[in-house]
């Protein structure tokens, strides 16, 4: 499925679902219902906003971007971080207010069927970006399907408590569930924000940096050693560099098909490093680092 593709289904498919989240809510007056379909408006935002931050990364590298577009996936991620964040404040704000002024609740059992088929929904579009995001190695696609999923089960929490208020009659505890969604809405709003943060100042890969020492390691005898392995993470691409120290005695055409070699193999294994291998002649290491001596 194509990226777009699963994009336009998550805004139609967030579209539906707030609408039947609004009606439970205008069912049954209930403040817990109300916070569950003001999440999905952000869903319907961050949707959007994913959408087009997919579309733009598709794009090949040009003249102005020439590593490419794959960055604005990250700034998809921090901006969903941001807006869960911020619904997760007027959640706050709003069941507060409601805790010391409860309000009726009406036709309980109405309202949580529709929410029940919302949610259902709901869960399989977050399933569905979920596994193309493995596939695709998409962090846009990842976080909005972990935001759906926050979504999925604040709702289920909500049922809970309007069960014990159904049988129970204690308002209060409308309130008290919209208090514990926003906090855990918050936090997941927290942890985009800090992994897309981290990714935009240029993350190293460990598992990468890992791969392409043990190739490096399998090929010590083509070469006198290795130094300055780096690693960046830029959406689902990997930009990496190294140094590669020949023989002085070795030809141009030599140390570049050792060159050739060593990308390929690395490519086969990890096909979305983009690698730019650095030859340096023995003679220039002469005095500067041991032979075999590897520096990250």
């Amino acid at each position: 499925m194509k990226k777009i593709t699963v994009g336009v289904i998550a805004v139609l498919g967030g579209l539906l679902v707030f609408s039947m989240k609004f009606i439970s809510f205008l069912i049954s007056n209930s403040v817990a219902l109300l916070s569950d379909a003001l999440e999905s408006v952000v869903n319907i935002v961050a949707s959007s906003i994913m959408l087009f931050s997919v579309y733009i990364s598709e794009k090949p590298p040009d003249e102005s971007h020439q590593y490419g577009h794959q960055k604005i996936e990250e700034i998809s991620r921090l901006i969903e971080g941001i807006l869960i964040t911020i619904i997760s404040i007027f959640l706050l704000y709003t069941a507060f207010n409601r805790l010391f002024s409860p309000a009726e609740l009406h036709s309980l059992d109405a309202a949580i069927s529709v929410s029940v088929i919302a949610t259902i929904i709901n869960l399989g579009i977050a399933y569905m970006l979920l596994r193309e995001s493995k596939i695709k190695e998409s962090p846009a696609f990842e976080g909005d399907a972990k935001h759906l999923f926050s979504d999925v089960l604040s709702t289920v929490a909500v049922w809970m408590g309007l069960a014990a208020i159904y049988f129970t009659g204690y308002l209060f505890i409308d309130s008290l569930l919209a208090i514990g969604i926003a906090v855990i809405i918050a936090r997941i709003g927290l942890d985009l924000i800090i992994k897309s943060s981290n990714h935009l100042m240029d993350l190293a890969s460990r598992e990468a940096d890992r791969k392409i020492r043990e190739i490096l390691e399998n090929h010590k005898n083509l070469f006198s050693e290795y130094h300055e392995l780096k690693t960046r993470v830029s959406g689902n691409t990997i930009f990496s560099e190294l140094h590669l120290v020949v023989s002085d005695t070795m030809t141009i055409k030599e140390a570049h098909d050792i060159a050739d070699h060593i990308e390929e193999e690395i490519k086969q294994i990890l096909p979305n490093v983009n690698l730019t291998i650095h030859i340096e002649p023995e003679l220039n290491q002469r005095g500067k680092l041991p032979k075999n001596n590897k520096t990250s």
